[in-house]
């Protein structure tokens, strides 16, 4: 088990996103080969102010054969607002998408979830086996979907974006999400790689995946104001969307 000694911010959060950390790990340690991967120093658990109420954040990240990195960030703000974000970022030689998902919940309950399987491929779909298991899977009822962000053309024709109402809604979203990383993880265990060449397109989509998420302005303002600009550009550079090399 390739858990921590850092504190853990999952016991504290709303029981969605509890419950959504905990698959995410149970998954990744099901399914994949985990090794540590080493964030920037002093980056793993860090809490800062935000309008007078402590933030804190709590990165952790494995890597595989198949993943170069994988990065599930839980933050707190206060009693007011709980956070998940995690992303999977395949190694360029193997021609996988981007599996991520975020969670933002405040004291009304849950106001965004999303989550996707987004294409790296230069016609920017998804693989025909990860097409076919998407749309294999049980539609979800949802009574609120939400719209995606203008720079947001990164996402596939699977991208689930709600803010669910009921329990039953965030149950259903669990389920889909859940759904996308089974299938994620078990389409990485037998995926090969790619050509020299083609690994140079699949590494640009992952650049551009990146540099739009890098345009996500509400996540850089809550850093900014909590840290800095210079921690807020460091951080979204370097640990939530670092581009390859």
């Amino acid at each position: 088990m390739l858990e921590t000694s850092q504190p853990s911010l999952r016991q504290e959060q709303h029981p969605l996103i509890r419950q959504l950390a905990d698959r995410i790990i149970q998954y990744w340690q099901q399914y994949l080969n985990l090794s540590p991967y080493n964030l920037p120093e002093g980056l793993g658990y860090v809490e800062g102010k935000l309008e007078g109420e402590k933030l804190r954040i709590e990165n952790r990240c494995y890597q595989t054969p198949q993943f170069r990195k994988m990065h599930l960030e839980l933050a707190k703000v206060g009693n007011n607002l709980d956070i998940l974000h995690c992303v999977m970022f395949p190694r360029p030689e193997y021609a996988l998408p981007m599996f991520g998902c975020d969670l933002v919940a405040g004291k009304a309950g849950i106001s965004a979830a999303i989550a996707d399987l987004s294409p790296t491929s230069p016609e920017k779909t998804l693989p025909q086996v990860y097409q076919k298991q998407l749309s294999a899977l049980p539609p979800g009822q949802f009574s609120e979907p939400r719209e995606l962000p203008s720079w947001a053309d990164i996402f596939s024709e699977f991208c689930l974006f709600i803010r669910p109402q009921t329990e039953l809604e965030e149950q259903s979203f669990l389920d889909r999400t859940s759904a996308y990383l089974r299938i994620h993880c078990q389409q990485a265990n037998v995926v090969q790689p790619v050509s020299v060449r083609q690994q140079e397109l699949y590494l640009a989509g992952q650049n551009y995946y990146c540099t739009k998420q890098q345009q996500n302005d509400k996540t850089r303002r809550v850093l900014e104001k909590a840290f800095g600009k210079e921690w807020a550009d460091n951080y979204m550079s370097e640990v939530l969307f670092d581009v390859p090399e």
